[in-house]
């Protein structure tokens, strides 16, 4: 048994040491499934220089997803020397959205997710989407020869589809997108001072927004989301003001982001796959499950974390109480003792596609999944038959994120 310094005992073999995760490898935005096999197969239960845990194999991914026991509020993890160095160096950054449901426990997250839940179900959401197609159609109605489908679907549908549902007057969309893009860096990776004044530039941008939107809506209340979260707030005891204001930065977040990211990833993996491509413009009845399948392929979001609260064995090694781990979804995603020698390939029709990880597990599993997996369905069945001889008219541009890794630019041909 040896220590591997405040964090962890290891009571298995000790990795290669020469062998670390390096997200900012070459090329490692555009693609980074080659190292997360190599970290996958050579050290799947990895600590790495900050002393912080990272798993890689999608039974320890989906174990700690669904432990009801352990935390995802940063407060409980035990810092390391460097972790608390690089925490300094965010600043107030390293605090920002602290009260949204998706940083809390029980009991405060339970409280605060029922408030939103009954926005999100399956029944809620289908009633939505006579309205996505209708958004869906639009778009292409105005695509070219030359198209963008991130600037011209893939942002603007997810953007005005949980804009209606929260029920906020007309927004600046294009610069919401600026903040929005910049203050997701936060979930990054940030040893740039620039970079870490531009966040928390934009997340002061957010918030004032916010306010506004809060205040428009207190003398404009209406049958919707919004109004219905400023009545909790004005109950007092349900939700605080800080809290009120962070579920809904998290809800224009989180709505828009990720669902970017899989309308642009998954229409990327057709047009480079022009096979399951051809097979799904052929057979709509394939929609739901070949969304499934472009969300285990290349998942919007890369990985999710939790902290332990007590000592817990994975893979041969004990970490103890405190430790903070990363879980590799992505690398969970193509783990072939889950999804055998084909989990590298894309396969439209693969048995047990929607195990993916891409929406998380547990009590944190996406509260948005099925709105998401919807606007997806709507608008890459619409594009694809829509433009059957659709092709990438230029290459793709990365947002060169590490966890909330997408296409910034998706320049196609459509034929028309």
């Amino acid at each position: 048994m040896r220590t591997t310094g405040r964090g962890a005992t290891l009571i298995g073999p000790m990795s290669d040491a020469s062998l670390f995760y390096n997200p900012f490898q070459d090329g490692f935005t555009d693609d980074p499934y080659p190292h997360l096999r190599e970290m996958r197969e050579s050290d799947p239960v990895h600590q790495n220089p900050l002393g912080i845990w990272m798993l890689f194999r999608y039974g320890d991914v989906a174990r700690m997803l669904r432990d009801p026991s352990l935390s995802v509020e940063d407060a409980k993890a035990v810092p390391t020397a460097e972790m608390e160095a690089a925490r300094q160096s965010m600043g107030e950054v390293a605090d920002m959205g602290n009260n949204s449901m998706l940083n809390r426990d029980p009991p405060d997250h339970t409280r605060l997710r029922r408030l939103v839940a009954k926005a999100f179900t399956p029944r809620m959401i289908d009633r939505l989407r006579p309205r996505i197609e209708q958004l869906v159609d639009a778009a292409l109605d105005a695509a070219g020869p030359e198209w963008d489908v991130i600037d011209g679907l893939a942002f603007p549908l997810p953007f005005q589809v949980i804009s209606e549902l929260l029920g906020t007057p007309p927004t600046d969309s294009a610069r919401l997108r600026d903040w929005s893009g910049t203050v997701v860096r936060s979930l990054e990776p940030v040893n740039d001072p620039e970079m870490v004044q531009a966040i928390v530039e934009a997340g002061r941008h957010i918030r004032e927004l916010v306010s506004d939107i809060l205040e428009w809506k207190r003398q404009h209340p209406a049958d919707d989301l919004l109004t219905a979260l400023i009545a909790a707030e004005e109950e007092g005891d349900k939700l605080s003001a800080h809290e009120l204001a962070e579920q809904v930065s998290l809800l224009y977040l989180a709505g828009h982001e990720t669902t970017v990211n899989l309308i642009g990833n998954g229409t990327l993996a057709l047009l480079r796959h022009p096979d399951a491509m051809r097979q799904l413009v052929s057979d709509p009845d394939l929609d739901a499950a070949a969304v499934d399948e472009l969300l285990r392929y290349d998942s919007p979001v890369q990985n999710s974390r939790r902290i332990t609260l007590g000592p817990l064995e994975v893979g041969g090694r004990r970490l103890d109480a405190g430790s903070f781990v990363v879980l590799a979804l992505s690398s969970a995603n193509r783990d072939p003792d889950k999804w055998g020698p084909t989990a590298e390939r894309l396969d439209l029709r693969r048995v047990g596609a929607s195990q993916h990880l891409s929406f998380g597990g547990g009590h944190h599993y996406c509260l948005g999944a099925h709105l998401a997996r919807m606007e997806a369905e709507v608008a890459i069945g619409k594009l694809i038959r829509r433009f059957p001889t659709l092709e990438l008219g230029a290459d793709p541009v990365w947002n060169g994120r590490i966890n909330l890794r997408g296409l910034q630019r998706l320049p196609v041909r459509t034929g028309a």
